[in-house]
């Protein structure tokens, strides 16, 4: 098939090139210049395992192409999938303006029969804004086209990208006419050899699927901080009661691992945006009201307790971060935890020195110019440089290289043998017998 994917951001720089590694010949549209000639020249701006190999490959071989012309790409495909941003306004909603933006240049373009795909995560009537967009432009060019618009939410892990999309647990369509069910059913046989994952329901439907989806996951994550929080102040090893609630087949082990608080692209903005359309429709989403106070608080846990430990005026301390990521596996910082601990450590007079394998360039972004320049922020060039005469460790992403570190070498390093850990990666005991102060998550067992 023909293919246009507008947006080469995450989401629709995967969409195509996983489209085309199927066979499709896929155009790729973005109205950023330097990023278009970026990804011709087979330089990929995010990280994402696999993502480059099949970027160039599928480049090369003439099936993935880049471009900053929609009509131009429109004139060689009737399929058009719109992946643009939605970011989270200042009350929570999603910003539909980069879609609305691309339906109307989609509708003044429009020359025969096509079907639009909302790939994006979009709140629910987001497809009949979309519609009337298009409508609009055909009505004000005084022509008739059939079209159809269709809700194909993504369910993309970061760091697992390819393969999610590649053999996916389920792909979710939303459609309202036999003509765009048929063509999608098509589209996706390849990718769903076994039919059962392939479901087709109202458009309505599948545009809340995909944010049910995402408040499910982040309320499994509150839940579970929650109560690590709780067992802390109980003296109870969280550790135990994550293996003995996990083993229940009806709650499973995914997503009840305390942490220092969820992040990235998806799960903050998505609880946020159905928070909104509740109250858009005068219902109280108490539940997730709850699941988003938890989390915010929950990434001040890693600073809190090194208060308990140096006090609120943090002045010539030096605290070493492994990670900034939100998770392992990708550079995106967005509502990572290590922004929340950085931003209060250097507020308190500390400095901080911080190592990560993937994200440092990415991370410079996200903190202030001054702070690098002043020394109060030193990025290392390894993970055991970031230690280097401080006074504490703080684990913020479980990259693998941190898994089992050398602790004869950290407690040489330290000057106070403090390990904070951000995603209880470690056994305490095992640390409090040589001499650590270790602090976990829901494992602080005196």
């Amino acid at each position: 098939m023909n293919i246009t994917v507008v947006g080469t951001g995450y989401v629709g720089l995967v969409t195509g090139a996983c489209f085309a590694e199927m066979g499709n010949s896929v155009t790729c549209v973005d109205t950023d210049e330097s990023k278009v000639h970026q990804l011709m020249d087979g330089n990929i701006p995010i990280y994402e395992p696999g993502l480059e190999a099949i970027v160039r490959e599928n480049n090369k071989a003439g099936r993935l192409l880049f471009n900053t012309s929609l009509p131009q790409a429109m004139q060689q495909s009737a399929l058009y999938f719109i992946a643009v941003g939605t970011p989270p306004g200042e009350n929570g909603s999603a910003d539909l303006t980069y879609v609305l933006n691309v339906a109307r240049e989609i509708g003044r373009n429009l020359q025969d029969y096509a079907i639009i795909v909302n790939k994006s995560t979009v709140p629910v009537g987001t497809a009949c804004k979309v519609r009337a967009a298009i409508q609009s432009e055909l009505d004000a060019r005084g022509v008739e086209i059939e079209f159809d618009v269709v809700s194909n939410p993504e369910f993309l892990k970061e760091g697992a990208a390819i393969d999610d999309f590649m053999r996916p647990d389920r792909i979710i369509i939303g459609v309202d006419s036999e003509r765009a069910r048929e063509k999608m059913a098509d589209l996706y046989h390849s990718f769903s050899r076994n039919h059962d994952k392939l479901m087709f329901m109202g458009i309505r439907d599948a545009e809340l699927t995909k944010y049910a989806a995402n408040a499910m996951l982040a309320t499994k994550i509150s839940f579970m901080n929650e109560v690590a929080n709780l067992a802390e102040r109980m003296g109870v090893d969280i550790e135990n009661v994550r293996k003995g609630i996990g083993s229940d087949s009806r709650i499973g082990y995914s997503f009840i691992y305390p942490g220092c608080g969820y992040g990235g692209s998806c799960f903050p903005k998505d609880v946020q945006a159905l928070i909104h359309m509740g109250d858009e429709f005068s219902f109280d989403t108490s539940i997730l009201r709850a699941v988003e106070e938890r989390n915010q608080a929950q990434k001040q846990r890693l600073f809190e307790k090194l208060e308990q430990r140096f006090g609120p005026d943090m002045s010539g301390r030096v605290v070493g971060v492994w990670g900034l990521a939100f998770k392992p596996g990708t550079d995106d910082m967005r509502e990572a935890s290590s922004i929340s601990l950085i931003n209060r450590l250097v507020a308190a007079g500390a400095t901080v020195r911080a190592y990560d394998p993937i994200a440092m360039d990415e991370a410079r972004r996200w903190f202030a110019p001054e702070l690098f320049e002043r020394g109060q922020i030193v990025f290392c060039d390894h993970q055991y440089d970031a230690l280097a005469d401080a006074d504490a460790m703080v684990l913020v992403t479980e990259w693998k290289p941190f898994r089992q570190p050398d602790f004869n070498a950290m407690k040489k390093l330290l000057k106070h043998p403090i390990i904070i850990d951000g995603r209880n990666q470690y056994d305490p005991y095992a640390l409090k017998a040589q001499g650590f102060d270790y602090a976990g998550i829901g494992r602080d067992l005196g």
